[in-house]
């Protein structure tokens, strides 16, 4: 018995880049790590002279602004569209709320308050300490 030649998965070029795009996103902090740990790698053998700390840390500073660099790109091309997303819109664009303010009870209702008195105040009916 002869199986059906598979045919590949097509996949749409845009998810896929976006896919792609979210896998480099995950293991950007992966990288940062590896980053910051280098430069343990990089000290003195026994007989030489000490380092300058200076130098790593000025490197972890550089590498600290490229992973921001590297993340602000990525970020802005997984952020949703703010047309079609259904996210709301929130802030002084969105404008003033209209209708009055929320309020916690109805109007007419009053709170009944707990059911037993002795709840509602736990030091009532006791005897102070003298």
């Amino acid at each position: 018995m002869k199986e059906a030649p598979r045919q590949p998965l097509f996949l749409a070029r845009q998810s896929y880049r976006r896919r792609r795009l979210m896998d480099a996103a995950r293991l950007l902090p992966i990288l940062g790590a590896c980053l910051f740990l280098l430069p343990i790698l990089w000290a003195p053998q026994p007989g030489e002279a000490p380092r300058s700390t200076a130098h790593d840390g000025i490197y972890l500073f550089i590498a600290w602004a490229g992973l921001i660099l590297a993340a602000v790109p990525m970020a802005r091309a997984l952020a949703p569209e703010a047309e079609g997303a259904g996210l709301p819109e929130t802030g002084p664009a969105a404008g003033p709320v209209a209708g009055p303010p929320p309020t916690l009870a109805e109007p007419g209702l009053s709170d009944p308050g707990p059911s037993d008195p002795g709840l509602s105040n736990p030091g009532a009916g006791q005897e102070p300490r003298g």
